[in-house]
């Protein structure tokens, strides 16, 4: 076990090397100059070359690289260019709204999506199954973009029944911030539960039927268990493990359909500060949301394949 978690902590290290390495020098290659953001007015090139040099952007490529790598290490994310603050307090004052978006909808994925697909399966060819096969191969069709903006359009715009922006009401206390909280929450988690709902409940549906078709469970059944107990302790334990795998690959899908969302509903998440900074060519400060979301995608998918060795000891050979 041991040699299995060291094994998947190096490929997690190496990944989140390479989605460093790639965001470093990608960002290096859009056009514009960010320091010309940085003063009211026009810029003499006096002004221009000192402010390079100040953060370090005259430099060589590579030795820019190699600070940033050492200052990456310390924890130092750098500068804003444009809020002139440590992007570390940036990004960790918008970091608990992405979290609390992307793992809100990850939970009801998971408690909505479970049921569907174990009924699915025991009711396998009634209507119930069709519907879902039905709507889990157009789900994969679905652009998060799209649905968040149908939903905005249809019960916030229209219908009036949610708001159409931000993440709760200002000048909220106590029991209405957290109701005010839920309400901002309901259209941009909806707008992610259905377009990961569908194929995780067609793929545990798919992993079920199988499952209840193996010989232990007849001979659960011949020795007189219950439909329920066979369903729910015997096969679902075992088909539910395929599905927790393909739950943990779309977290990068969930992550950055949270990001598409929260710039739809104007969330104030990781997302939304990536897409002002985009405009901002706010170097360090799309370098930093980007090196988050990327460690917190990998670190969860290190974390489902250690839960799967835990719960199927055989992966581990």
């Amino acid at each position: 076990m041991v040699r299995f978690v060291l094994s998947r902590a190096l490929k997690a290290v190496l990944t989140v090397w390479i989605a460093i390495t790639s965001t470093f020098f990608l960002l290096r290659l859009l056009p514009g100059d960010p320091t010309t953001l940085m003063v009211e007015g026009d810029m003499t090139p006096e002004m221009q070359a000192a402010l390079l040099k100040t953060y370090g952007l005259d430099r060589p490529l590579w030795e820019q690289y190699v600070s940033y790598l050492r200052e990456l290490v310390q924890g130092n994310l750098g500068i804003s260019f444009r809020q002139i603050q440590p992007v570390t307090d940036i990004i960790l004052d918008r970091l608990p709204w992405t979290l609390l978006l992307a793992g809100s909808a990850f939970v009801l994925t998971i408690a909505v999506g479970i049921p569907i697909g174990v009924t699915a399966a025991v009711n396998r060819g009634k209507w119930l199954d069709r519907a879902l096969q039905g709507f889990g191969i157009s789900a994969n069709a679905l652009f998060v973009p799209s649905v968040a903006i149908l939903l905005l359009v249809f019960f916030g715009a229209q219908l009036g029944w949610f708001p159409i922006g931000g993440a709760i009401d200002p000048d909220t206390r106590g029991m209405g911030a957290y109701l005010s909280l839920a309400h901002h929450l309901v259209l941009p988690v909806l707008s992610l539960v259905l377009v990961q709902l569908g194929p995780y409940a067609l793929t545990l549906r798919t992993n079920m039927i199988e499952v209840l078709g193996e010989d232990y469970i007849r001979a659960a059944q011949a020795r007189g268990l219950s439909a329920r107990r066979r369903v729910w302790k015997h096969g679902l334990r075992n088909a539910i493990l395929p599905a927790l795998t393909l739950m943990g690959l779309q977290l990068g899908t969930l992550v950055g359909g949270a990001v598409l969302t929260e710039t739809v509903f104007a969330y104030p998440g990781v997302g939304r500060l990536i897409y002002e900074a985009v405009g901002q060519q706010d170097y360090p400060v799309i370098q930093g949301a980007f090196i988050m979301l990327a460690v917190t995608v990998v670190f969860a998918n290190a974390l489902t394949d250690m839960l799967y060795a835990v719960l199927n000891p055989r992966i581990r050979l």
